[in-house]
């Protein structure tokens, strides 16, 4: 069973009658008449994120994960809270310094406000993120594509995964520095998410991988999809990578860790989508389009998941 068909059986219809919660099949809860978002992020030392030997950056990524889950539904972020689990030996003196420095920045870099949270002694290593925002509109969900509506992406995909791969086997390559940087620091699309509201159908962000995410918003607004696949943004330096291992693009661009906002839109948006973009100095690119047909299941299923049995 995995995380999915969990909170379906056993989850989702404790969530009957509560609006806001969408069945639960969503990222975030909302609020309708306070019009008050809120999503809850956890993350587990090996699973998340390799080891805690430079915390502030595992901190940054965390935080701009959680964040990206407001940020696709064209929430503004607030407060956020923070819950961590660890010992001494996580929760150094040095460790904390370095975490209140990069908490100051970020919340600088994007106008949030700690708010609360816990500490609970642990010898696992975890940490968990609520992050509360407020929209102008009503939040954009992943179950409102329309036939024909355009699909783009924000930014390029694939960069933190080679991050990851980089961290994982500790060999240096070509940019190195570059795709590591990419794996901690996410470039997730701030400004350009708070537009949102002016164009997008359907949205989601890419932390699981673009198919697997792709599917998401599919199978929820019972529609299919046809790909541009040769136009999916991927940065020049992984393309060089790719081309001088005779590596495949798609092995790259469905692992997740993006972050970059998934959405469809009427084609009649097309103008402004471009004008917003170019405003808000964010790479927007049209990847494909809402087709009638069904999704099958499994269609370009890979992806991360976690599996429970």
């Amino acid at each position: 069973m995995n995380e999915f068909q969990l909170i379906k059986k056993y989850f989702a219809p404790l969530s009957l009658n509560n609006k806001g919660s969408f069945n639960l099949t969503d990222d975030i809860f909302f609020d309708y008449k306070k019009k008050i978002g809120i999503s809850v992020d956890t993350y587990i030392e090996k699973i998340h994120f390799l080891n805690f030997k430079k915390p502030d950056l595992v901190i940054k990524k965390i935080l701009r994960a959680s964040l990206s889950d407001l940020l696709c539904k064209g929430l503004h972020p607030k407060y956020y809270f923070i819950s961590a689990s660890g010992n001494k030996n996580h929760f150094t003196k040095s460790n904390l310094i370095k975490i209140n420095k990069i908490l100051k920045s970020e919340q600088k870099k994007f106008s949030i406000k700690i708010s609360g949270g816990d500490t609970v002694l642990s010898n696992k290593l975890s940490f968990t993120i609520i992050v509360v925002g407020y929209a102008k509109n009503k939040p954009i969900l992943r179950n409102n594509a329309k036939e024909n509506d355009d699909i783009y992406v924000t930014n390029y995909l694939g960069d933190p995964y080679l991050g990851l791969k980089i961290l994982q086997s500790k060999k240096k390559i070509q940019y190195y520095k570059y795709f590591v940087k990419s794996f901690f620091s996410t470039n997730i699309p701030y400004k350009f998410s708070q537009k949102l509201f002016l164009f997008a159908n359907s949205s989601i962000d890419i932390s699981d991988g673009l198919y697997q995410d792709l599917n998401h918003i599919m199978s929820n607004s019972k529609l299919n999809y046809k790909l541009f696949e040769k136009k999916i943004p991927i940065s020049n330096k992984l393309k060089q990578y790719l081309n001088s291992k005779k590596l495949n693009k798609n092995n790259f661009i469905s692992k997740g860790d993006d972050y970059q906002i998934l959405f469809t839109a009427n084609k009649n948006k097309k103008k402004l989508i471009k004008r917003i973009a170019k405003k808000t100095n964010t790479l927007v690119t049209k990847i494909g389009v809402v087709i009638k047909n069904k999704l099958k299941k499994g269609h370009k299923s890979q992806g991360y998941i976690h599996k429970f049995s």
